[in-house]
């Protein structure tokens, strides 16, 4: 059981302060009244400090508090009843039967009304007959003739491989056509053409950053497609500026390999870069199939200091090399000689033919070297 003990200081007992203190081994004084309170009079407490905690009565020590893990980055999203769905088309040969008809309306009608030119009734080998004019049942047949035979060939349309088309009603996304030939579309609809097939761009250059920070220019290749064609036209503004945007931002957060490295480490690089851009592109229906990087070299600020960098450390390594070979060379002269025999040294002899032989190796190898 462990005991309080109270010490009396001078000040303690004087009239000026009555009140008896106890000092802890600390520098803090706790009045005693505060020991002895009532349990319902209130007492302010005071604040606890933000960055450090314990818990009261069991001796642990503070510490600081942990932060807090930041929250993930919410990933892009889009509509999700904004998908792909084949549109409703009509064979070519449709549109041109009605077209057709429309226009063989217009010219009978004509004839009916007695408004058709002689060369065509004799073209055409009509008999020929007096028309009562152009009436409210001659117009009508105009126009019912006249919009079949718009509506039949301005609805044609031609379908090409790799190529598709984006169909809106009044700002509704209505279906996508990758049909090839001739088909026929309903021509109200708004298309817009969308290149399907699996394509590569040649970034211009690019800048990046090594794993150590230094500024790097890199040039990459991306492969990719569009796979949906309702989120890669309707879901974001542009989608080719969006890739783009992409590779850019995951060139600063990805750590490219340092010109002269390795092929393993420029390929980890590279596949690395390549899922991050296509989970930063897939909710916008673009497919990346690989992001290549085809140059990296150091940017026009830091090259000739990585330059310098480089010659010093292939320098170093070279000057290593050498004195490797002399010493061991050294080392088997001497005991060769010793082995055999041929002299009989001590330790300063020793001594000074192997600074001899040092001497006479590194002016050898400096000749003979680069």
């Amino acid at each position: 059981m462990s005991t309080t003990t109270t010490s009396h200081t001078p000040e303690s007992e004087g009239p000026g302060r009555p009140a008896r203190l106890i000092q802890n081994e600390s520098t803090t004084e706790i009045p005693v009244h505060l020991l002895f309170r009532d349990e319902t009079e209130p007492v302010a407490v005071p604040l606890k400090p933000a960055v450090v905690g314990r818990r009261q009565g069991t001796g642990e020590q503070p510490r600081l508090r942990r932060p807090a893990r930041p929250e993930p980055r919410p990933a892009a999203r889009v509509d999700p009843e904004l998908a792909e769905r084949p549109a409703r088309v009509v064979p070519g040969s449709a549109g041109v039967l009605a077209g057709a008809c429309g226009v063989a309306g217009c010219v009978a009608t004509s004839w009916w009304a007695g408004v058709l030119p002689p060369l065509a009734v004799q073209a055409l080998e009509l008999p020929v007959r007096a028309g009562a004019g152009l009436g409210l049942a001659q117009w009508a047949a105009f126009a019912g003739s006249g919009a079949l035979g718009l509506f039949g060939f301005g609805g044609l349309a031609r379908g090409r491989t790799g190529r598709a088309w984006v169909l809106g009603l009044f700002g509704r996304y209505r279906g996508t056509v990758r049909r090839t030939g001739l088909m026929w579309v309903n021509p109200l609809l708004l298309r817009r053409r969308v290149d399907v097939r699996l394509r590569h761009w040649r970034s211009e250059t690019m800048p990046a950053t090594d794993r150590s920070g230094v500024a790097l220019r890199v040039v990459v290749l991306v492969v990719w497609r569009v796979r949906d064609t309702a989120r890669a036209v309707l879901g974001v503004e542009d989608h080719e500026s969006y890739l783009r945007e992409c590779v850019e931002a995951g060139l600063v957060r990805v750590p490219m390999a340092v010109p002269g490295s390795g092929k393993g480490v420029v390929e980890v690089a590279g596949d690395a870069l390549t899922r991050l851009v296509a989970a930063e592109v897939a909710p916008v229906g673009v497919e990346v199939f690989a992001v290549h990087p085809v140059r990296v070299e150091y940017a026009p600020e830091v090259a000739a200091a990585m330059n310098r960098r480089r010659i010093a450390a292939l320098d170093a390594q070279h000057r290593a090399s050498v004195l490797t070979s002399v010493v061991d060379s050294v080392e088997d002269t001497v005991t060769r000689l010793t082995v055999r025999g041929l002299v009989d040294l001590d330790d300063y002899e020793r001594k000074a033919l192997v600074k001899d032989l040092t001497v006479a190796f590194c002016a050898g190898r400096g000749e003979n070297g680069p």
